[in-house]
């Protein structure tokens, strides 16, 4: 099992680092993009973004299912599984929509809604990041 959990903690690090850089970097210069040019970016944004987190997500939530299937049943990895619903709910419920929206055309307010929004996923992939680090250092004691 522990193969998979490293393989899993990897994935989830990957999808931190890419949260933390649409967090702090492509949300944020969503609002420099213009009014103009901004719903053929915000298309080929998500175009290109969609074969980044996409794989990463799936690889995510499979590798997590595997893992409780073979009897993972930490504190930790059960915090991270309840983090990693909420992302997944928040996902769904809210940033989509966000962005459908956005695909329309610009709209500040919808913008500054995706920015603050998307903070909980930033935060919660940080948090199961965390919890399978210590989870990972637990084991190797």
């Amino acid at each position: 099992m522990m193969p998979l959990l490293v393989i899993h903690f990897a994935v989830t690090w990957a999808l931190v680092g890419l949260i933390w850089t649409i967090q702090a970097v492509h949300y944020p210069l969503l609002k420099d993009v213009g009014h103009e040019g901004f719903s053929a970016y915000h298309e080929r944004h998500m175009a290109l973004i969609a074969w980044v987190v996409g794989p990463l997500m799936m690889a995510e939530v499979s590798s997590a299912a595997l893992l409780l299937y073979l009897g993972q049943r930490s504190v930790l990895f059960g915090i991270s599984l309840g983090v990693l619903a909420l992302i997944w709910g928040s996902t769904w419920l809210c940033l989509i929509p966000l962005h459908r929206k956005l695909s329309h055309g610009y709209d500040a307010p919808t913008v500054q809604r995706l920015v603050r929004a998307n903070i909980w996923r930033t935060v919660g992939w940080t948090v199961r990041g965390l919890c399978l680090a210590a989870l990972l250092l637990s084991g190797l004691n």
